[in-house]
């Protein structure tokens, strides 16, 4: 079945790349992989923070730092907080153990930082705190969980479902999405449909970028070589 394995990274921006690579690596114990010049983007840097087996990412891009910040807008301030849609609402971490966790705690608290919980939500039991630039930040284990996330629909309301207007067929393929196999990349561009979702740029050159095909793509505008090999 073709679908996604996992996070490779999540990518945040900043407007201090230094002040959050100090807070991820020192606070939270992260290791710095990456930090180099943003592959296509004029005078943008992109920094890499690792997890076992995916990333924390940060993106400066100069005017990143002029941008103020606006609870409800911008942030949402804590885990409770509004944000505006497709903005991040908070970050969580992952440990594999309780022990683990309250380890974390200990070491986030020992660096001045305060640390609220753990509380347990049943599939998980997580702690709580800030990050640089009013980051939400959570950590969390599924370690000692009372009911697991599985696929019996234990953790699905079925008033929350209706008050999203979900129907029961749409819960049914919902919960067993369809599988696909893919068709060894040969599946062509589909035409531009406004109706779809879009990155934000020139149209003209979006529609341009669209009819180029994939391997002249690939081969202009990949980079490949580490800046410090």
């Amino acid at each position: 079945m073709t679908h996604p394995t996992g996070i490779h990274h999540l990518a945040l921006s900043t407007g201090n790349m230094k002040e959050q690579i100090e807070f991820f690596t020192d606070v939270l114990g992260m290791e710095l992989t990456a930090l180099y010049w943003m592959h296509g983007v004029e005078g943008a840097w992109h920094g890499f923070l690792t997890l076992n087996d995916c990333s924390v990412a940060f993106v400066f891009i100069p005017g990143n730092e002029k941008v103020g910040t606006e609870f409800g807008v911008t942030h949402p301030g804590s885990g409770a907080g509004t944000s505006a849609p497709g903005t991040m609402q908070h970050l969580a971490l992952d440990v594999p153990t309780m022990d683990e966790l309250l380890n974390m705690r200990d070491r986030i608290r020992s660096r001045g930082v305060n640390v609220i919980g753990p509380i347990r939500h049943g599939f998980c039991q997580s702690i709580y705190f800030a990050g640089p630039e009013n980051l939400a930040l959570e950590i969390a284990t599924s370690d000692g969980a009372e009911h697991p996330l599985d696929s019996r629909k234990t953790w699905i309301d079925p008033e929350v479902v209706k008050l999203a207007g979900i129907s029961e067929e749409e819960l049914q393929r919902f919960t067993n999405p369809a599988s696909y196999a893919g068709e060894n990349g040969t599946v062509p561009q589909p035409p531009y449909d406004e109706s779809k979702p879009h990155p934000v740029m020139p149209l003209e050159i979006y529609k341009a970028t669209l009819a180029t095909p994939d391997e002249v793509i690939t081969a202009h505008a990949s980079e490949t070589t580490p800046p410090n090999p």
